[in-house]
């Protein structure tokens, strides 16, 4: 991959060029694609909506067709490290040369358009999806649903709705019930709809809409289930059972229990697309699951001591998280390094942690993101729990690590931002 530098000038394309408000609609991407010869309708896609998982089960998916012999691609946000990360083609990330093309055919057909930095980078993936011979786009939707810039494909084989939790209220409104319509209302004609239905209360909307709407709902603990789950650091093991697939000892290299479910619905999904991708096979299944990898999901970076990243940053995703970590390690007492964004609920995430893990707590910011909150604001918002340490605040995620590491703690989790993850992977002291 070619050096940063080259990616910086690939934002500044994406920033001088682009609307930096969020405005919902999906007129400005359809003009701005249609003249682009609609490069999202090339390929045939599966479409991953919901809170928490996209990433991963996406992963899954995508890795288990490019085992089957079919030519991918996978598009998700945000990325940790660099842009390059949003769109894996074969599983390989694009050069920077490769994105500026893509990124400058956008610019030259928009006229007067001007899209947000999210349509534009999305016209650029999808123009680079065409020209890379994609059969499988596994396209994961940035906020949202019904009025996300992936939303516009026409060729969609399965809707994949992952576990829905409140997050992005500012665009998406506060309540459970108007999120989830938001991301149901992605579900096609004639189309397989298949919901984690982790929230059972949400079923009966699930089947409203896709009954409204002609699609074919899927709830997975109705159509699959999962037995003898073996969870451990290395990973997680168990045999999958559906009525159109059987598969003994499956194995993947993600770990934890959220990891499990997240796996489970992939399989589900992948199970009623074999019509429309037929090289999928058990042995193809087996070599996918295997090889899939997301980073920054209960990422181990150290043994000794134990030092994890993960990018739980809502409730729904720091629950899963305490989870895990209590299953895998139960015998840790756990040190938390955390960052969040000023618009996310940090007081209630504080809390789950509060309450699960009896953690030290080290509170740090991400460095130079204006929408990072401050120490100060994360360590009043903690002044409501009772901490086994006086918690402290960190300018620079590195000295949170150091005092951590320096105070004797065995095993550390830092979390609560993406970005705090992504600062941490380019910006950690290597040994």
């Amino acid at each position: 991959m070619s050096g940063m530098r080259d990616f910086a000038e690939l934002e500044e394309i994406l920033y001088n060029n682009s609307d930096n408000r969020i405005i919902p609609g999906l007129e400005r991407i359809s003009k701005l694609l249609e003249r682009l010869g609609n490069p999202q309708n090339s390929f045939k896609s599966i479409h991953i909506v919901g809170t928490n998982g996209k990433g991963s089960t996406g992963s899954f998916i995508s890795s288990v067709l490019r085992a089957s012999g079919y030519r991918t691609c996978f598009y998700s946000s945000p990325h940790l490290e660099s842009p390059a990360e949003r769109l894996l083609i074969n599983g390989e990330p694009l050069d920077a040369d490769e994105w500026i093309g893509a990124a400058e055919a956008a610019v030259k057909v928009f006229d007067d358009l001007r899209p947000s930095y999210f349509e534009l980078l999305t016209a650029a993936a999808f123009y680079l999806a065409r020209e890379k011979g994609t059969e499988a786009g596994v396209i994961e939707a940035g906020l949202g649903g019904k009025l996300d810039a992936t939303n516009t494909m026409k060729n969609t084989v399965c809707s994949v709705i992952a576990s829905i939790s409140v997050d992005h209220t500012e665009y998406l409104g506060n309540t459970l019930e108007s999120i989830a319509s938001e991301k149901f209302d992605v579900v096609r004609k004639n189309v397989p709809a298949v919901f984690s239905g982790e929230d059972a209360s949400l079923n009966g909307m699930f089947r409203e809409v896709c009954r409204e709407k002609g699609a074919i709902p899927v709830i997975v603990s109705g159509q699959s289930e999962l037995r003898n789950v073996r969870i451990s650091p290395e990973g997680n093991e168990f045999d999958f059972y559906s009525e159109k697939l059987v598969i003994k000892d499956v194995k993947t290299s993600l770990t934890g229990n959220y990891q499990v479910k997240n796996a489970r619905l992939a399989l589900s999904a992948l199970s009623l697309m074999r019509g429309e991708f037929p090289k999928i096979s058990e042995a193809s299944v087996r070599e996918g699951m295997l090889k899939a990898k997301w980073p920054g999901r209960l990422e181990i970076i150290s043994r000794k001591p134990l030092i994890i990243l993960d990018g739980g940053h809502n409730p729904g995703g720091v629950k899963n998280l305490c989870a895990s970590v209590k299953e895998l390690w139960p015998s840790r007492k756990f040190a938390v390094i955390y960052a969040a964004m000023r618009d996310k609920d940090f007081g209630l995430c504080l809390g789950i942690m509060n309450e699960a893990l009896r953690p030290k707590l080290y509170a740090t910011k991400v460095p130079g993101m204006l929408r990072a909150a401050e120490p100060e604001e994360i360590l009043r918002s903690a002044e409501k729990f009772d901490w086994p340490n006086n918690p402290e605040g960190f300018e620079n995620p590195n000295d949170a690590v150091r005092k951590a590491v320096d105070d004797g703690n065995e095993a550390i989790l830092i979390c609560g931002s993406l970005y705090l993850i992504g600062w941490l992977k380019k910006n950690a002291p290597r040994d």
